[in-house]
């Protein structure tokens, strides 16, 4: 279903430090990451996250799920909203793991994200 929050990130200056912080907060379980710079995923009870070094004092980061990116970031653009066009993590080894993530803003300028999640895997090839 889209418009659930589906990831989040929170951009650090040490991301050791940010584990030692959030894992002692909240108990959340960190996985080495793909990111440049040493980063983690985090699994928690509800939606993953992730967090990334060499962005010290950034705010959290929230994606809300969408089924199809390309029909969305055009529906940003009719409502009068704007689409930062830098796909974070754009790899296709992290799209194929994490899916698709871009940085928008609504009409009155708040930042929000948009994350397709990666395609489920299909039956094996025959």
């Amino acid at each position: 279903m889209a418009g659930e929050i589906s990831f989040f990130e929170l951009g650090v200056g040490d991301p050791d430090r940010a584990r030692a912080f959030y894992g002692g907060l909240f108990g959340w379980v960190f996985e080495a990451g793909t990111t440049e710079g040493g980063g983690y995923a985090i699994r928690t009870e509800g939606a993953p996250g992730g967090v990334h070094g060499g962005d010290p004092g950034a705010r959290p980061y929230v994606f809300f799920r969408v089924d199809a990116m390309d029909a969305a970031l055009a529906r940003v653009r009719e409502l009068g909203g704007r689409v930062d066009e830098t796909e974070l993590g754009g790899d296709e080894e992290t799209v194929a793991r994490f899916g698709r993530f871009l940085i928008c803003e609504d009409d009155q300028g708040s930042a929000f994200g948009l994350h397709e999640p990666p395609p489920a895997p299909g039956p094996p090839a025959p």
